[in-house]
């Protein structure tokens, strides 16, 4: 179980940086995702990847 919560809190927390990155038009790959520069994906993907960052307290905590 512990395995499972860390790489779906990786996977989280990576994602979340790549979304918050597209939104403030710091990583503007790919050139045709819909996410690049909207602000909005500033706040989704700092939702996320606070998810995934609880998800790897979670998983440290259960040892």
């Amino acid at each position: 179980m512990t395995l499972i919560l860390r790489v779906f809190g990786i996977a989280a927390l990576l994602m979340g940086l790549l979304w918050m990155g597209q939104g403030a038009g710091l990583i503007m790959w790919p050139a045709s995702s819909f996410m690049l520069e909207q602000k909005v994906w500033i706040l989704w993907g700092g939702v996320l990847a606070l998810a995934g960052a609880g998800l790897l307290v979670l998983a440290q905590r259960r040892q």
